[in-house]
């Protein structure tokens, strides 16, 4: 059962304690959980139904805060003055203290994030007093929803509560700006904010590139697009059913090959929400750790394809593809 609230100090609460609450923004309602927190993260991809582990936007209460977490150029700094609260997303360098769970990064060395600029919203931040995580809340390829009934009609009965805040002012996503490059900023999503108003700011942007060549690419770094995730230095071998000693095992489930000169089991007992809030910690790990052992590659044992075993091969696929 989704509960319907008003009150933020319970949104807060659940959210504390690792569940999905659902909020209103100025742009849509989106599907929050403990940025921190990594079982909480992936039980957003589980309850979406998405299939890729696209970086989801990590919400903050104050500029300062977002920027506790990443590393903000002058040009970051102009546009948090100017838009911030509000709907524009900035793409940025991920710090090595960042306490933002891997897996809400997919992986990568940045993080996008945002201070949202509805009163309720800012207000649940506060109260709850950590980064939400929060992509649009709906089942993934629907369309977003921009009210609590369009939540409930979508996510019903798949996350702990929404909080009711009213029709959602701007109706479509934030803008999202990749400023990771110090050499030029790149519009990966239009939205909230105009290109212009942006340019104002801080000067000439690049546009987006077509979805085709996103996906052909794979370099961009933005929620809705295909992208370049982590990928490991040593080579990785899919549905291994042996592993050789100088291997390190990627492993799932109560029986893991034996051999492998390293060893991380995704989830002993078969969990695939477990399996996918450790993922990307432990492709990490198995590749520093491979690296000092003097191993040649990764193997990684058979995962069933159902639920968010689709997202967790689609992107051991992505990690074991040549690379250019």
């Amino acid at each position: 059962m989704t509960l319907r609230l008003t009150e933020v100090a319970e949104a807060a609460r659940l959210l504390r304690e690792g569940a999905l609450v659902a909020f209103a923004t100025e742009t849509v309602y989106g599907l929050g959980a403990d940025a921190r927190n990594a079982r909480a993260v992936a039980a957003i991809f589980e309850a979406k139904g998405r299939p890729h582990f696209n970086p989801l936007i990590s919400h903050f209460a104050s500029a300062e805060a977002a920027f506790a977490e990443v590393v903000a150029d002058g040009r970051a700094r102009a546009l948090a003055q100017r838009f911030w609260p509000g709907p524009l997303t900035m793409v940025l360098p991920r710090r090595p203290e960042s306490r933002i769970d891997l897996l809400a990064g997919a992986g990568l060395d940045t993080l996008a994030v945002r201070v949202p600029g509805h009163p309720q919203a800012l207000a649940l931040l506060a109260e709850a007093g950590i980064p939400i995580a929060a992509p649009s809340a709906n089942r993934s390829g629907e369309v977003s929803p921009t009210t609590a009934a369009h939540v409930l009609a979508g996510l019903g009965g798949r996350i702990a509560a929404v909080l009711e805040g009213g029709a959602c002012a701007v109706g479509v996503e934030s803008t999202v700006l990749d400023l990771s490059s110090p050499g030029g900023a790149v519009l990966l999503r239009p939205g909230g904010v105009t290109a212009a108003a942006i340019e104002a700011v801080i000067g000439p942007i690049g546009r987006p590139i077509p979805a085709a060549a996103a996906a052909a690419t794979q370099t961009l770094r933005s929620p809705g697009l295909m992208l370049s995730h982590y990928a490991p230095r040593l080579p990785v071998r899919l549905e291994a059913t042996v592993v050789l000693a100088e291997e390190a095992l990627l492993a799932f489930g109560p029986e893991p090959l034996r051999g492998a000169g390293a060893l991380w089991n995704l989830s002993p007992s078969g969990d695939m929400a477990e399996a996918a809030a450790r993922l990307f910690a432990g492709l990490r790990w198995l590749d520093a750790e491979g690296a000092r052992l003097g191993l040649v590659g990764i193997a990684a044992m058979p995962i069933p394809g159902s639920g968010l075993g689709e997202a967790i091969n689609d992107r051991l696929a992505r990690a074991a593809a040549p690379r250019g």
